[in-house]
């Protein structure tokens, strides 16, 4: 699955969303969801609900191998029930470079992230209420 597609498909589902390819030198190339429905927030309050990231980020978050040629990393903020009914035990023990499989995210799963390198078209067909939940939260977030 392209990354194109996912981009198109969060930018068209979710409403008030600012879709942000990354500008500074080690973002170019990522792509940032954050609901911004006015496109107002102050940037202490634009965090995004998503992310697809396209290489790794030195030894802070190098465990997924990213920079293999075409592989990216689909990253969703779930809520904590949510992280916990998908990996009820510990996160330590997956495979962080596997393809195509709903994994902790290798950096940010004690915030609740959920990751899969290049999802297929029938992975991604499962993710589509952990980015509808993912949503739901930045709304609230920024309703408050």
């Amino acid at each position: 699955m392209e990354q194109q597609h996912l981009i198109e498909y969060i930018a068209q589902h979710f409403s008030g969303v600012d879709v942000v390819a990354g500008t500074i030198e080690i973002a170019i190339g990522d792509t940032f969801f954050i609901y911004d429905p006015n496109r107002d927030l102050d940037d202490r309050h634009r965090f995004p609900f998503a992310t697809i990231v396209t290489k790794d980020y030195g030894d802070f978050d190098n465990r997924s191998n990213l920079n293999r040629p075409g592989v990216y990393r689909l990253n969703i903020g779930v809520s904590r029930d949510t992280f916990r009914r998908l990996f009820p035990t510990s996160t330590s023990e997956f495979d962080y470079a596997v393809l195509d499989r709903l994994i902790p995210h290798p950096v940010y799963a004690p915030q609740a992230w959920v990751s899969v390198l290049n999802p297929s078209e029938a992975v991604f067909e499962t993710l589509k209420p952990y980015l509808q939940e993912a949503y739901e939260i930045a709304v609230k977030r920024i309703a408050r």
